[in-house]
Parts: C-alpha cells; structure tokens; sequence
C-alpha cells in the first residue's frame, strides 16, 4: 500500500491529467519506443511552435483519468510506452505534427488512436485531419465564401446605378439641347 504522500501526488496527477483531457480539443497517443532523442527533440520543437503540448504519460494513471472523463474507450490503448500530445485551441495541429512524424519512412513513432471532440479517431481519422489545410485557411475560405454573394450584389447594384445615371446624364443634355 502506498504511503499517504504518494498516494495524494499521484491523484493530483490523475486531476490534472483529466482536467487536461476535458479542455483539450483534440489528443493522440502514441507509442514512442525506439524514436531518436534527436527526433524527439525536433518534433517537441515543432509541437510547441504549433501550441501542442507532448507529454510521456503513465498508462495506469491515464486509465483513472480517462474514466474520470468518459474515455473508458481508451483503456485498450494504454498498454507500452505511451506519450500524449494534446491541442487546446486547433485539432488540426495536433494531427499534423504527429501524422508528419509518424509516417516518415523510418519512423518508429506509433499513432495509438486520438481524440476529437470528445470521440476517439483511429489512424485513418487522424490521417484524413492532418491533410485538412490550416485553421486560418479554412476560416479564409469561409469568410471569402460568404463575402462573394456581397460583393457580387454590389457589383451589381453600382452597375445599375452608373446606367442610371448616365441615363439621366442623357436626358439632361436632350434637354439642353431642346431648349437652346
């Protein structure tokens, strides 16, 4: 049985993992045996920059946190040398940087299975994520979509209004002209 001491950090742990799980937008779990310090520390490097928090994690104290957050689907996952990365703000990024990774030709990093939205994503799922392009893209494209009908509609009421008044532009001069 362990001490009190223990026993109370490694729940503090299992809080702060699940707390972690509940905000998280989007995890994946991966198997990191046999992945270079040299690669480690580059895809730490490139997690970071994409605001991607990496972490090994203990798959005992993952398995509490995961029941504490409704992912008891997890469980079959968190067996081996387990590593999660996690985004807060954007699941693409997530997805991008560990897909880049693990599908290099001599990869030996192992996409366990992710999450999204509270639901878990196989490999395929994750694969099909990092291909979408990035957030800020995507909201371009949306805005641009949205703004098209706009500024077609504007487009074409200024048309009208130039004819209109190149119209009445015409009955003027007809008028002055009639008049001298």
């Amino acid at each position: 049985m362990p001490n009190e001491k223990v026993l109370s950090e490694k729940q503090a742990i299992v809080a702060e993992l699940a707390d972690k799980l509940k905000r998280a937008s989007a995890g994946i779990f991966v198997d990191f045996t046999g992945t270079t310090v040299a690669t480690d520390t580059e895809m730490r490097r490139e997690m970071g920059q994409a605001g991607v928090e990496y972490s090994v994690v203990k798959n005992t104290l993952t398995r509490f946190a995961a029941n504490q957050t409704g992912f008891e689907a997890l469980d079959p996952y968190l067996n081996g040398p387990t590593a999660l990365a996690l985004s807060y703000d954007d699941p693409v990024a997530v997805a991008k940087v560990v897909y880049k990774y693990a599908s290099k030709k001599d990869s030996t990093l192992k996409i366990k299975v992710g999450f999204a939205d509270g639901k878990l994503i196989e490999e395929s799922q994750i694969k099909a994520l990092a291909a979408l392009p990035p957030r800020e893209e995507l909201l371009a494209k949306v805005l641009g979509t949205m703004i098209a009908p706009v500024s077609g509609l504007a487009t074409v009421l200024n048309a009208n209004i130039r004819g209109l008044a190149v119209v009445l532009n015409a009955i003027a001069e007809k008028k002055s002209g009639d008049a001298a």
